[in-house]
């Protein structure tokens, strides 16, 4: 019995080690030899091609330049993608998914505004599509960008009708390529080799993103990342990473990481194309960017594991394609799948995540653990509401409900400051030619009367941090795009439309157009102007800077700020509008109670002067 187990135990360390010497020695030199000359054919293939004049594809391949999107979709017999949230077509030619609208977000919010392109295919200007196949050493028949895949006639790919590509190389390799799609943006692409012939072979499967050219818009964003992205690395260790667009070209133009799983893409700054692998699958990630033919070509890629294919047998890859907008409950229902997504004060959970930290395509920016929070309690909001203006409204009052002991500890000490200015002025006037005593006698006073002067900094400093949050939000949660408030605020996202120059649009007349000034005063609206007089207000109530020089620097504050945030996304705009009112409201409250005076009772006395010597 004793020597049985000594047996099995050899027989198990044996069975082990062979298996590790073969992935070592043969399965890992071969891997290695396949992806080095997967990636020298490419390179040698767009040199040439770039020497040429001639554009290739991801394949390798000659393809036509800058056609109409009509005229290089006709290049390839296609089928037709028809879902609740998407609409397009797969060329068979290639058997890429390259043709893609987004059903439910449109180019701008008039009412006949086409539905937002995400995918077009390639030799129409700024190509950007998917495309998946198989790499291999020697391998002649492989399918390329060329090759023609046949369908059976009449397919459509809808949610839960699949569809099936064919192509039999006539080599002894029959290649079947299974597309699926959700009713929202996920594509499942299952590629099958089978071998007819009766030698062995060796293939490494693959998959690519790519974009051939960008607008002149895109990346220019300081505060939105755009470019390549996605998370990468050992299962345990796996990292954002991210390579914005002129960074990219510039200074990392090839980038590779070694990943188990993980996901990876090419992002906007509201629209992603992210391939998923699985999860449980060594890959080879590559970002590069290469120019052909005066084009810079964005690629995002990756390359499997070598896959043994004997005699009569067949093998499979499974790869997920990402094409859509990036709403964050959308985001968040992939990347936790059929585990419930954590509750919003458990946003860092990430222990069950079946695509990790896929949410992360929104960019959150260094401060994730603040405005992480600020987009969950305004989603909250919005449910209950329905309307992100309203949302933003009640996310205000709450953090100043939060903050109030904090705040009104500060109002009290400005409306202290304020009713002691006067014997302040008086001390400086006292002592003008000794600063010491002046300094020594004025925080007498301050001790005497209980106040903290650094006391009245908070509420601008607790603000700064919201701002910043709330300005990032708006920024880039696709929930806030072309969200409306209530009558001319359509988007939200986007400056107040009026401008005061031309009487709100009474004047058919675009400020904007202006040299110098244009973009200065082209959203100077109502909301813009609403925020004005609301700081002016509140720098009113607070007590007079002791320099002269620094009292007019801050009546000049309102004025500079106006124009400033005139520029901003109107929600930001009307969220510190808003901040203003309760600010003011509470100023006023603590001063009456101190009976100090404030510009809100000197206007009412104005007014019902004016009013008596009407009557």
């Amino acid at each position: 019995m004793q020597n049985d187990n000594k047996n099995t135990l050899m027989f198990i360390v044996s069975a082990f080690a062979i298996l590790i010497g073969y992935q070592f020695f043969v399965l890992g030199p071969q891997q290695k030899k396949a992806e080095a000359e997967f990636r020298a054919k490419k390179a040698a293939e767009q040199q040439s091609a770039a020497k040429a004049g001639v554009t290739l594809d991801a394949n390798g391949n000659p393809a036509p330049l800058r056609l109409s999107r009509d005229a290089a979709k006709a290049l390839s017999p296609r089928i037709e993608v028809d879902t609740p949230a998407l609409s397009g077509s797969i060329a068979l030619k290639g058997a890429r998914i390259d043709d893609l609208f987004l059903r439910k977000y449109d180019e701008t919010t008039k009412k006949d505004s086409p539905p937002v392109e995400l995918f077009r295919p390639e030799g129409a200007e700024h190509a950007w599509f998917a495309d998946f196949g198989w790499a291999g050493a020697n391998l002649p028949g492989l399918p390329d960008s060329r090759t023609v895949w046949t369908a059976a006639p009449g397919q459509v790919l809808r949610p839960n009708s699949p569809v099936t590509l064919t192509y039999d190389n006539g080599l002894g390799l029959t290649f079947t390529r299974v597309i699926a799609v959700d009713d929202q943006a996920m594509f499942t692409v299952t590629d099958s080799v089978k071998n007819n012939g009766t030698n062995g072979l060796q293939l490494a499967p693959y998959a690519t993103v790519q974009r051939q050219g960008i607008s002149d818009a895109l990346g220019k964003n300081q505060i939105v990342h755009e470019g390549a992205i996605g998370v990468l690395g050992a299962a345990d260790e796996q990292k954002l990473e991210m390579a914005k667009y002129g960074k990219w070209k510039k200074d990392k133009p090839l980038q590779s990481f070694d990943s188990v799983g993980g996901w990876t893409g090419i992002t906007d700054k509201y629209w992603l194309a992210a391939l998923i692998p699985g999860q449980d699958q060594a890959i080879k990630a590559q970002y590069r960017v290469t120019n052909v033919a005066g084009i810079d070509v964005y690629d995002v890629n990756f390359l499997g594991p070598v896959q043994v294919l004997n005699p009569g047998a067949t093998v499979s890859q499974t790869t997920r394609l990402f094409a859509g907008a990036k709403t964050v409950p959308l985001l968040r229902k992939y990347e936790y799948g059929a585990t419930p997504a954590p509750a919003i004060w458990e946003f860092w959970n990430r222990t069950k995540a079946e695509i990790p930290r896929f949410d992360d395509a929104v960019d959150w920016g260094m401060f994730r653990f603040f405005t992480r929070p600020i987009f969950n309690i305004l989603e909250v909001f919005y449910k209950l509401v329905g309307n992100f203006g309203l949302a933003i409204l009640l996310l205000t009052v709450v953090l100043k409900l939060v903050l109030y002991p904090m705040a009104d500890k500060s109002y009290e000490s400005m409306a202290k400051m304020k009713k002691i200015a006067p014997e302040v002025e008086k001390l400086k006037t006292k002592h003008k030619d000794d600063p010491a005593k002046q300094q020594q006698e004025m925080m007498a006073l301050y001790q005497k009367e209980k106040i903290n002067p650094m006391m009245g900094c908070l509420p601008m400093l607790i603000q700064i941090p919201v701002f910043y949050a709330l300005y990032k939000v708006l920024t880039v949660t696709i929930e806030m795009r072309h969200a409306p408030f209530f009558g001319w605020i359509q988007d939200l996202s986007a400056p107040d439309p009026t401008t005061m120059f031309n009487l709100f649009g009474l004047i058919p007349w675009d400020p904007g157009s202006l040299p110098l000034i244009g973009a200065m005063i082209a959203h100077l609206g109502v909301w813009p102007l609403l925020y004005g007089f609301t700081m002016w207000l509140t720098t009113a109530m607070n007590p007079p800077a002791g320099d002269p020089i620094q009292q007019k620097i801050f009546q000049w504050f309102p004025v500079i700020f106006t124009f400033t945030l005139s520029g901003f996304a109107v929600g930001l705009v009307i969220y510190w509008c808003w901040s203003n009112v309760l600010t003011i409201f509470q100023q006023y409250i603590i001063m009456r109670r101190y009976k100090v005076e404030n510009p809100i009772d000197q206007i009412i006395a104005r007014l019902r002067g004016k009013t008596a010597g009407a009557t």
